[in-house]
């Protein structure tokens, strides 16, 4: 049976993958790693942006296909697996809220100069409202489209205003003078680890677009989302690329900040202020739904009261910002986790893609499969080994 034609639903899941990616740790990410590989950092968003294209499309694809959420499958693959993934997704996604909420903060008091906890709390309050509304879904597609669109286009404005040499960047896109790998993993995990990975896909079960004859619609919907997400990160790596070859110094303490200042002046640093708070407020959404849909497999009582279980991690992530501050260490933790949940969850996707009580009659693209093993191997690797070096040092 064909399915209908969704579009707003279609953009609505694009982008809330986007804009989840997109968030405080996305815009320092990507400025620091400007500035220390500069033109080559081409190449690394490159290479991300493949890799991140094979793990979308594979996640999305098996969800559509078994009509199942990720945790529902990897139960299906393995008993327990599934709860247990839900543990991980859950507590990175409540440790990455506190920073996004804090983002957001930082956001507000760069345009209006209140204190940081209260753009935080106004901020929370402005998400808990869009979950209030009766149809919460379509507010929450409709804020992420025009939040998304919003900072590309000041994102895009800032790169014009820096004067880039695209030239540069173009050659060492495909020919780079120095290569880094864990820039690669980071980026990689900064826009499909953790929850990211299963935001869009999630959004368009629950809207009811899955099955087999909804793929095209899905791989469309997946691939507009990677390329929101790119296109803002390409466009604010040559903003930063302005600004850095012109020998320009960039503020330790906030990156990203600078490059807005340096390539537009005060102007530029409101405009910052105006990204940060975009940035944020839709990662907090992303990062809140995706996680709540993880554990509404768990209780009747959890699917019934979904957007009050929202509202309720919302208000726990602004809680424990507002009143412990941002607890460095706890978003470490979160860090080396997911570079964890990556592997985990894409694993079982490639399992479950072969599994017959899971996707029936299915046929799972080779190369698909093939990236996905190496991304798996990879990230498995890398991240075992920042998360010993991550873990000795808060010991130590």
């Amino acid at each position: 049976m064909k399915q209908p034609n969704h579009r707003s639903v279609l953009l609505g899941a694009a982008f809330l993958m986007a804009t989840s990616a997109v968030g405080p740790g996305f815009l320092t990410q990507t400025t620091v790693f400007t500035q220390t590989l500069g033109a080559s950092f081409g190449f690394v968003i490159l290479a991300s942006i493949l890799i991140d294209l094979g793990v979308q499309l594979t996640i999305w694809r098996v969800i559509a296909v078994s009509e199942m959420r990720a945790q529902d499958i990897a139960n299906t693959v393995l008993p327990g697996l599934g709860t247990f993934i839900s543990i991980l997704i859950v507590l990175g996604g409540l440790a990455f809220n506190i920073g996004n909420v804090g983002g957001a903060g930082l956001g507000l008091q760069v345009l209006f100069g209140i204190p940081v906890e209260v753009g935080a709390a106004l901020a929370a309050a402005l998400t808990i409202a869009i979950f209030l509304v009766k149809e919460a879904g379509k507010a929450m597609d409709h804020f992420a489209q025009i939040m998304g669109l919003l900072m590309l286009l000041i994102i895009v404005y800032v790169a014009f205003t820096s004067a880039p040499p695209v030239g540069e960047a173009l050659v060492r896109t495909v020919a780079p003078t120095k290569i880094d790998v864990m820039a690669i993993v980071t980026l990689v995990g900064g826009t499909v680890g953790g929850y990211i990975t299963f935001a869009g896909g999630h959004r368009l079960l629950d809207a009811g677009i899955k099955g087999r004859a909804a793929l095209p619609q899905v791989m469309s919907s997946a691939v507009s989302g990677i390329t929101v997400a790119s296109i803002v990160r390409i466009m604010l790596f040559l903003a930063a690329l302005g600004v850095v070859s012109q020998g320009l110094p960039l503020a330790a303490e906030n990156p990203p900040a600078s490059v807005f200042r340096l390539a537009a002046g005060e102007f530029g640093y409101k405009l910052f202020g105006v990204v940060m708070f975009a940035a944020a407020v839709t990662s907090i959404i992303g990062s809140a739904y995706t996680s709540v849909s993880f554990i509404k497999s768990w209780h009747p009582g959890i699917r019934r009261h979904e957007n009050r279980v929202v509202i309720g991690f919302i208000l726990v992530s602004t809680l424990i910002f507002v009143t412990i501050g941002k607890p460095v260490s706890l978003l470490i933790l979160a860090g080396a986790l997911n570079g964890f949940i990556l592997p985990v969850t894409l694993s079982t996707m490639l399992v479950a893609a072969y599994r017959q009580k899971v996707v029936g009659d299915y046929r799972h693209p080779l190369w698909l499969a093939v990236v996905g093993v190496v991304v798996v191997v990879v990230m498995a690797w890398l991240s075992g080994q920042v998360f010993v070096q991550q873990i000795g040092g808060l010991f130590s």
